[in-house]
């Protein structure tokens, strides 16, 4: 038996995730997976979190002897409540702290899939106008353009031809479909062709102009993306190479600057000293912590660097997401190759 399905049926981990997603909520939060591909609610996995918590609260309040200081500054009473509060407070934070990955991870996945979409939406409808210039109707064209190669499309055009079947209107399944999605390139397709279905045009015209819109507008991102990519390269190379060097640099100059000081201040304690040299004080500044600091301002160059790139080229924060990780364990990795080879050609100059 699989550790889900043992948490799930012995310490009704379902059960407990059912109760912390209130009723109201539910469907919106079904409505939302469905955007992610997701077809059910992981109420169990909700309540395997609720577990999961309160076991790391456990490992912290025992591992970290938090409960003996608190027995021991406090009284009986306080004790007691100090403990409550901990009890309550570290599972919902962790919990919330957990939710705020998750969320992340479906909106992420939420906004591929509607990318990957938008992306075939043109080579379906293309292949919807040539069934309906074959002499087959709007339904039968729409069904029978369904095909693996459509991927995401496929699979939400299938739902939509199965509520045709069950009653619902053609245009109704559509409308249904497009809400699903924050997609504005899908909305307004989807509208012009239920507006001509409602007047009874021509749907094979309306389709090959907006495959022609759609492509026409493809290449014009293109073009853009390909005339900012020398932004692209510039903010990739101030991120990965320039920082470092110039953080690795400065440590390194600080070190000298240190032992030219420490130096001089040594050289002016002589009583036969010029005076200029008497007044040098020593320079006191802890590398430790300016390489920390270092690490962390190039961590946060590197994490809005990807941002930047993104809507460069995307046009969109979301997209950047794959950048994060590039951009920060180059950065971080050749600032530590900056550190050591600096630190060898530094260190030949100046004995501390």
């Amino acid at each position: 038996m699989k550790i889900n399905d043992f948490m799930g049926k012995f310490f009704f981990a379902e059960e407990f995730g059912k109760a912390f997603v209130p009723r109201r909520f539910r469907a919106g939060l079904r409505g939302y997976l469905f955007k992610a591909g997701i077809y059910s609610e992981p109420y169990k996995a909700f309540g395997i979190l609720f577990y999961l918590a309160y076991a790391i609260t456990f490992v912290i309040y025992f591992k970290t002897d938090m409960y003996k200081s608190i027995a021991i500054q406090s009284s009986l009473f306080m004790s007691f409540f100090e403990a409550f509060i901990i009890w309550l407070i570290f599972p919902l934070a962790i919990v919330g702290l957990f939710m705020m990955f998750i969320y992340f991870f479906i909106d992420i996945r939420v906004f591929n899939r509607t990318k990957k979409l938008e992306e075939i939406l043109p080579d379906f409808l293309a292949v919807v106008s040539s069934n309906l210039k074959g002499g087959l109707s709007f339904e039968n064209s729409l069904w029978l353009a369904i095909k693996p190669q459509f991927g995401i499309l496929a699979d939400e055009i299938s739902i939509a031809a199965k509520k045709v079947m069950t009653g619902h209107d053609v245009d109704q399944a559509l409308t249904e479909f497009t809400d699903k999605y924050d997609s504005p390139m899908l909305k307004r397709t989807i509208a012009l062709i239920v507006g001509e279905l409602s007047s009874g045009g021509k749907i094979a015209n309306i389709l090959d102009n907006i495959v022609a819109s759609m492509k026409k507008q493809k290449e014009l991102k293109d073009e853009m993306n390909a005339s900012v990519i020398s932004y692209m390269i510039f903010i990739s190379a101030i991120v990965i190479f320039i920082a470092p060097v110039l953080f690795a640099l400065s440590l390194n100059l600080l070190s000298v600057i240190q032992g030219v000081t420490g130096l001089l201040s040594g050289a002016g304690g002589g009583s036969g000293s010029p005076k200029l040299l008497g007044n040098v004080t020593e320079v006191s500044v802890d590398k430790d912590m300016f390489v920390n600091f270092s690490r962390l301002a190039i961590g946060v160059i590197s994490l809005f660097a990807s941002m930047i790139v993104s809507i460069l080229e995307k046009g969109n924060i979301k997209a950047g997401v794959k950048y994060i990780p590039i951009f920060l364990i180059s950065s971080q990795v050749f600032y530590q190759i900056c550190l050591s080879l600096f630190g060898l050609l530094f260190g030949s100059m100046i004995k501390f």
